[in-house]
């Protein structure tokens, strides 16, 4: 099985997600490609994308809240380390002319820890964008916190791990069979 994780980062957060979740998936392929880099990858010989950021203003980013995240970085007050591609390319801007796909998709995010309804979560959007782009999801969308000083939250590593590893048996798992249409009744086998 071949998996391909997408992702935007901009303090680090969401690429350690990431990778997490890439050693969850072994021992599939696991390829992982920042945003910035993902444009020409060929996504025909995926078995599962799985594709993350962090949450801006209750959702994926754009090239303004980017920006005023690279600004926050460079306060002297804040002690951020911004990543090298953080001005680059967003997931929203990566999934946008995706179309066809045929493969099996995930999504998540990392956002700050406190409730939906003040926070937002990217991965929503991710998730509903990956579906129109012919995708099948086959797991609900996922958050991973950060602090207020948008530093992991302990534990979150090792949730994304096992998340992973979720996937892979999700993905792997024997396919349903059928139902069998008797011409009386419906059995499910």
């Amino acid at each position: 099985m071949r998996a391909l994780i997408v992702y935007e980062s901009m303090y680090g957060n969401t690429r350690l997600i990431a990778e997490a979740i890439g050693r969850g998936l072994a021992p599939a392929e696991v390829i992982l490609v920042p945003t910035t880099q993902a444009a020409g990858v060929d996504l025909s010989q995926v078995d599962l994308l799985v594709v993350g950021s962090p949450t801006h203003v209750h959702g994926m980013s754009r090239p303004r809240t980017r920006q005023g995240a690279i600004d926050a970085a460079v306060t002297p007050q804040r002690t951020l380390h911004l990543e090298a591609d953080a001005a680059g390319t967003g997931v929203r801007e990566w999934l946008a002319p995706l179309s066809g796909l045929v493969c099996r998709a995930a999504a998540f995010d990392t956002r700050q820890e406190g409730p939906i309804l003040l926070t937002g979560h990217a991965a929503k959007s991710i998730g509903k964008d990956l579906l129109e782009a012919g995708a099948d999801l086959v797991a609900d969308a996922m958050s991973f916190l950060v602090t207020k000083s948008t530093v992991l939250v302990p534990g979150e590593v090792r949730r994304a791990e096992a998340w992973g590893a979720m996937l892979l048996k999700q993905v792997t798992a024997p396919p349903r069979h059928p139902p069998v249409d008797t011409g009386l009744i419906t059995i499910a086998t």
